[in-house]
């Protein structure tokens, strides 16, 4: 199963009237946030596959020039807090970045992303006890404390999100927020799962 995975920047290869060509045998794709909501909708019609996403910190609603205004993209599933199945595997979300402007929307301190994976944990522990594991993956916005993050207050990771990995054990956490400025974005295995940055593009072949 391939799994195309964005994030953050757009890119001249996926928006393009070419994108089949390239990522036609894409089975499903997922945005870990801070991308265009016409450039998410671009690719969820010329794929036509499942797609989930979460909301960067950086998100907000984009005004087209045709007079529509987008608020999130269509034919996306947001996953902030939800877990679903598709296509065999089991995906959950958790949107946003640390918090480090007051009331800005998609930020949120360490507790309260700590009481975001709490509300998650139910219908994790179902999945454990239908599918004998909580998830496969993790698609977020921020990455792990000390994983990939930054030393500046705005690109700080989450430590419950390496509270998260110890106890649910996901195949792979992807995220974005933190741009990677060479070919091959950073992996990073940490207990059972593999962190990557998407940024700004991956294919992931599960």
């Amino acid at each position: 199963m391939k799994i195309l995975a964005v994030s953050d920047l757009v890119v001249a290869s996926v928006y393009s009237s070419r994108i089949r060509e390239r990522f036609g045998d894409a089975d499903l794709v997922l945005s870990c946030g801070d991308l265009p909501y016409s450039y998410l909708e671009f690719i969820v019609s010329m794929l036509n596959v499942p797609a989930f996403f979460v909301h960067g910190n950086h998100d907000h609603a984009e005004y087209l020039s045709n007079g529509r205004t987008l608020f999130q993209p269509g034919g996306w599933v947001n996953l902030d807090e939800r877990v679903v199945e598709s296509k065999g595997l089991l995906i959950a979300g958790l949107e946003g970045s640390i918090r480090y402007r007051p009331g800005a929307p998609f930020q949120y301190t360490d507790g309260e992303m700590l009481h975001k994976i709490l509300r998650l944990t139910p219908a994790l522990l179902v999945n454990r006890l239908l599918h004998g594991r909580y998830l496969d993956i993790l698609i977020t916005h921020s990455p792990p404390r000390g994983i990939h993050d930054g030393k500046d207050q705005a690109h700080q990771g989450f430590v419950s999100l390496l509270r998260f990995i110890a106890w649910f054990r996901p195949r792979y956490l992807l995220h974005g927020h933190k741009h990677v400025h060479r070919a091959e974005p950073p992996r990073t295995r940490f207990l059972d799962t593999e962190v990557i940055n998407v940024c700004p593009v991956r294919v992931i072949e599960f």
